[in-house]
């Protein structure tokens, strides 16, 4: 097993178990007459097994089975930022056996960065619920050992403009762009390395691979427990409990705050009550006892929204980002 989110990939283990679902509290049988059709349900994770959105979906599986009575499975596509698991669901059937776990990156960030989109989010997808929106933390591996806070960081990457390395999730994720939010703020530039998830690319910092990153501040905590890295900043408006030793940029002297939604979405023209009988098994999941802790580990908390609070939440979010795609000039295609 990789480092990399090892204690939430145990307690994920534990969420899996049999026995965790003959004691689950919402392990009731699903309605009668459901407006869900027979069959398995797709949880599409649109990045590598191991990541935040991973462990998410596969925390919600368990409990959304119990609810929906049809199987939920996670089915990993990862590649170009998300946009094909989020393409692949925006042209399969309306019919609620096939949804996305979509991502700020995915409804946010690539309609911006990408002209050539094979998808609109809200044409091509309808929303079905909120998981959780997760603060995110910057972060120096061994290669970096002796730097200490986030003035040490800043004053290394002056001191070698282009020197210091930087991974993250992908060409135009919310990883690179806020380190890039880092560099304006800072006056300092990096070397950027994308990898086609987070796991990889906390691998690479844990490993020594790369200098430093941007990523859940729940895999900033497993990796910083594991002596691997250290945390020099969180991308909250506050500290966090997980990591509470661990200062906001803000306190350091730049005026960054930055977190990533986590939700689902599902093919446009599904069925009303389809939609609403997803929402529900989405609700019951978050409330889950073993979802509450793989929430907790990841520094975050359920959010569960109406369909219409998610699509306002998810123009926001287009709004926010969209300002700072084009204002650094991304382009993905």
């Amino acid at each position: 097993m990789p480092v990399l989110f090892r204690r939430s990939l145990a307690r994920l283990a534990c969420c899996l178990s049999a026995s965790g679902l003959a004691t689950s509290g919402l392990a009731a049988p699903a309605l009668a007459q459901s407006p869900l059709p027979s069959g398995t349900v797709r949880l599409v994770v649109p990045y590598n097994p191991g990541g935040i959105t991973d462990i998410l979906a596969r925390g919600l599986m368990q409990p959304m089975t119990a609810t929906l009575g049809n199987s939920v499975v996670v089915e990993n596509r990862p590649g170009a930022n998300g946009s094909i698991g989020a393409t692949l669901v925006a042209r399969s059937p309306a019919d609620g056996l096939t949804m996305l776990v979509g991502v700020t990156d995915t409804h946010a960030v690539n309609p911006a960065a990408m002209r050539n989109l094979p998808y609109v989010p809200e044409r091509d997808f309808v929303p079905v619920n909120l998981i959780t929106r997760v603060p995110l933390a910057l972060a120096v591996g061994p290669a970096q050992r002796g730097i200490q806070d986030l003035r040490a960081f800043v004053a290394a990457a002056k001191a070698r403009p282009g020197g210091l390395t930087h991974s993250s999730w992908g060409v135009g994720s919310t990883s690179q762009i806020a380190m890039l939010r880092i560099g304006e703020t800072a006056g300092i530039e990096l070397l950027h390395v994308p990898f086609t998830g987070a796991a990889p690319a906390a691998q690479a910092l844990a490993a020594g691979q790369v200098d430093s990153m941007i990523l859940p501040a729940g895999a900033a905590e497993a990796l910083a427990r594991d002596g691997n890295v250290r945390v020099l900043a969180v991308l909250s408006p506050e500290r966090l409990p997980l990591l509470s030793g661990a200062p906001t940029m803000k306190e350091q002297g730049v005026d960054l705050s930055v977190s990533i939604f986590q939700a689902i979405f599902a093919p446009a023209r599904t069925p009303a009550p389809v939609v609403a009988l997803l929402n529900q098994a989405v609700a019951r999941g978050l409330q889950d006892p073993q979802m509450l802790e793989i929430l907790r580990g990841q520094a975050s908390v359920g959010e569960p929204m109406t369909t219409p609070q998610l699509a306002e939440l998810v123009k926001q979010e287009q709004e926010a980002w969209g300002r700072v795609v084009r204002g650094a000039n991304i382009r993905l295609d």
